[in-house]
């Protein structure tokens, strides 16, 4: 299946050839058509599907064609409500990037910045809004931004937008949005109260799931170090005096931990930066630019705030702390390894983790290879009576514990190899 087998328009397939994309992900194989046919879509799909493309590229394709038919106004025709500053940035890439050759114009709105630049594009006239629900409403509660003349619809992240209390917001919006409309509703999960908000806004959908991804790419080197927790650092600026590694994307569990990391690094002169819920936006954005130009070495997240990182040429992933969530750890080391490119992936494991290997090693049907040859070991007999099963055999599979307010996705067509944008 190729790009052109979607019956894709020719303006739109000569920017993903310039993107170098060539195959389809199956969300996109499957919700492009959909959308191409004016049905609305519910659409149930994880971190790294290639989402953003399954609906910026036909409604790219729908305007442009609509356009053709009725020469209209700079009105507002499609609006994609997302929950985050960092996932809206990106959603705005990627409509740059496949409509390039398309003319029409598209506008990123969020709040934490001034206004004014937004108003001004916004009097320019937009075809294309992707907006964050508060600043939104407030434009639209100061008559800047009008939603008469919207065609599509698009929610993204809805389970984040519940998560993060924005839901009342949404649903003020979608009722200033014309019935008659075509919408689309991405969801990682579908809690009850997502359920209904989807039974309310659809009109006979056509539903897309993506299983949720449980292996690693064989492109990534994966090591385990056995470490005691109060080791950590040590093994962790250890590593980073191999100046092979270019740039390393760190993993912590919690907010506190990244600054707690941060400083680590900062002080033995390594350059690193933090990115979770706690920073400004403004500091976020710049921490991001900072590592993808590589002016910072190192960049620790939390879960929530990395999701959506799209790093070029990432050769190292180091999870710090392990994630409690098993599935978790599949999308951290996801971030290397990408394009057909290697990547490395180290895990820290201190023994209150073990347990959370245990279900990553089950998630993903094998055993993570154990590094020995580092300065900080744990003791060999910690580590087998950790691993001894439990006689309940419970599972430590808990919720994330931090930085849930904060949150975003990374998203994109495939380049051939298999990248995702």
């Amino acid at each position: 299946m190729s790009f052109e087998n979607l019956k894709l328009i020719e303006p739109i397939l000569r920017a993903l050839k310039t993107e170098g994309y060539t195959t389809p992900t199956p969300i996109q194989e499957q919700a492009i058509p959909i959308v191409l046919q004016h049905t609305d879509l519910l659409g149930c799909a994880q971190t790294g599907t290639g989402k953003t493309a399954a609906f910026a590229i036909p409604i790219l394709q729908l305007l442009y064609q609509d356009r053709l038919q009725h020469k209209e106004q700079k009105t507002i025709k499609a609006l994609i409500l997302t929950p985050t500053r960092e996932l809206a940035i990106q959603i705005g890439e990627s409509f740059a990037a496949y409509g390039r050759h398309t003319g029409l114009k598209h506008l990123v709105i969020f709040g934490g910045v001034s206004q004014n630049p937004q108003v001004d594009a916004l009097r320019r006239g937009v075809d294309i809004l992707v907006a964050t629900p508060g600043r939104l409403l407030d434009l639209m509660n100061q008559k800047f931004i009008h939603l008469d003349h919207i065609k599509m619809l698009v929610l993204d992240e809805a389970d984040r937008m519940l998560d993060m209390g924005f839901v009342h917001d949404v649903k003020k919006i979608i009722a200033k949005v014309p019935a008659k409309r075509q919408t689309l509703f991405f969801s990682a999960t579908m809690p009850n109260e997502i359920q209904q908000l989807a039974n309310t806004i659809l009109t006979k959908p056509e539903k897309v799931e993506v299983t949720p991804v449980s292996s690693t790419a064989d492109t990534i080197q994966q090591s385990l170090f056995y470490v005691e927790k109060s080791d950590k650092r040590s093994l962790l600026i250890h590593l980073l005096k191999d100046r092979t590694i270019k740039t390393a994307l760190v993993f912590t569990r919690t907010k506190h931990g990244a600054d707690k990391v941060v400083k680590d690094l900062v002080r033995v002169g390594i350059t690193a930066e933090a990115i979770h819920g706690n920073k400004s936006q403004n500091a976020r954005q710049r921490a991001l630019t900072n590592f993808k130009n590589r002016t910072t070495r190192v960049l620790i997240a939390t879960d929530i705030a990395a999701r959506g990182i799209d790093i070029d040429e990432l050769t190292h992933v180091i999870n710090y702390e392990l994630p409690n969530i098993p599935e978790t750890y599949v999308h951290r080391i996801g971030r290397t390894g990408r394009a057909g490119a290697s990547g490395i992936a180290f895990s820290f494991c201190d023994q209150e983790e073990i347990e959370f290997l245990k279900d990553i090693h089950k998630l993903i049907s094998k055993s993570i290879p154990v590094n020995e040859e580092h300065p900080y070991p744990m003791s060999p007999s910690a580590i087998v009576k950790k691993m001894e099963p439990a006689k309940n055999g419970s599972s430590h599979r808990h919720q994330q514990s931090s930085g849930h307010r904060d949150g975003k996705k990374r998203f994109g067509a495939t380049r051939s190899g298999g990248n995702r944008r």
